[in-house]
């Protein structure tokens, strides 16, 4: 048998088991936080750009910063969420 169809069909067989759909799934849900790390980095890297163009707006800039910063951890905290509810049911 060919090496690279025995390696399809085992994939394929891990597809069609519910357990592996729910790896996938929960392994997923978990990546969330790398979305979110990036955007965090973005987020304070812009902020402190501003803040150096203009010292003076540095309460209105860290305010929306932290904001951000925020909404952010909020999106990996449910990806992390989702992952483990998934895991679990």
């Amino acid at each position: 048998m060919n090496p690279l169809l025995s390696v399809f069909t085992a994939v394929l067989q891990l597809f069609m088991s519910v357990g592996g759909l729910t790896a996938i799934g929960a392994g997923i849900a978990a990546v969330t936080g790398l979305g979110a790390g990036i955007a965090m980095g973005i987020i304070t890297a812009k902020a402190e750009e501003g803040i150096a163009r203009q010292p003076e707006a540095e309460k209105k800039i860290r305010g929306a910063m932290m904001l951000g910063l925020a909404f952010a951890e909020t999106t990996a905290i449910y990806g992390v969420l989702v992952a483990i509810l998934i895991m679990v049911m």
